[in-house]
């Protein structure tokens, strides 16, 4: 069953307001400024994601782009700047962004079917056990794991607890879709099945989500994303951005042959060469005569 046949049947999606130009409305981040305990992590971040867009963080450990997806999902707050999704602060946690972090986040004292049900009952609250039932058999059909439904989370490997996070974070009914390096953790086989999954769901959706995909890996940015922000590090900061055609046609062989996206990995790789170059320039020049001796 792709996303599009669940949609429409499965859904009542609530009434959202009136919006004259969505494409101008999204997410906003402007000026943004974050430390901890007086160590800045992210630096003068300021960017526009449109809605029904994806777009990967891409940065090496360090580059704050964990941070920065917090702040997106209401979880931590900028000392300096603001963020806002379709016009309004993000003061919270809300419905509008649902998170798909790096450990599943899984209950593990329920099934399958219990969490995704969780899920449902957030979203439609005056819904009936049965409905929220026969929405999460759905949702896991989505994912590939309509039969696992009574399974708990220690039954299953890593990469169904991954698929059962996604299909619960779905089950939300989200807009945006903020994901937190959800494949780091797996192997190719099945990081490579996620990839192509997340993708189908973003493209069969209506309206398609808002996704912002947290990465460190080049390939899988140049694999799903529309567009890649690319983070510098020590503090986080914006050093390159990088627009995708959406006519071009990416496969995993695509991405591994294709002389466009070598010369795009090879832009990337530059660009953190030379972020690291300039950090350790900044960080070892001497103040006075006598310093070094």
């Amino acid at each position: 069953m792709t996303a599009a046949a669940l949609e429409p049947k499965a859904l009542v999606k609530p009434k959202l307001p009136i919006i004259a130009d969505q494409s101008l409305q999204g997410l906003e981040v402007s000026g943004v400024h974050f430390a901890y305990s007086g160590n800045p992590v992210l630096q003068d971040i300021s960017l526009q994601i449109k809605e029904g867009e994806f777009v990967a963080l891409l940065g090496p450990s360090g580059s704050g782009k964990s941070t920065l997806l917090r702040l997106l999902a209401g979880l931590a707050f900028p000392q300096y700047g603001s963020i806002s999704w379709r016009g309004q602060p993000v003061s919270g946690p809300s419905l509008e962004r649902g998170v798909v972090f790096q450990d599943y986040s899984l209950f593990p004292w329920m099934n399958l079917s219990q969490n995704v049900e969780l899920a449902i009952s957030k979203a439609h609250k005056r819904s009936s056990r049965k409905w929220r039932r026969e929405l999460a058999k759905e949702y896991l059909d989505l994912v590939g794991l309509g039969s696992q439904t009574t399974k708990y989370p220690h039954e299953l490997s890593g990469g169904m607890r991954q698929r059962s996070a996604i299909a619960r974070t779905l089950a939300l009914g989200s807009p945006v879709l903020l994901m937190d390096e959800p494949f780091g953790a797996l192997d190719p086989v099945n990081r490579s099945k996620l990839q192509d999954l997340l993708i189908e769901v973003w493209r069969d959706a209506q309206p398609r989500k808002t996704v912002v995909f947290v990465t460190h890996d080049i390939d899988e940015a140049l694999y799903l994303a529309d567009r890649i922000i690319v983070l510098g590090s020590n503090p986080g900061r914006i050093i390159d951005e990088i627009e995708l055609s959406a006519e071009t046609p990416r496969s995993h062989a695509s991405i591994a042959g294709s002389t466009v996206f070598a010369e795009l990995r090879s832009r990337i790789r530059k660009r953190f060469q030379e972020d690291i170059l300039n950090h350790i320039h900044a960080t070892s020049v001497i103040h006075s005569p006598a310093e070094g001796i």
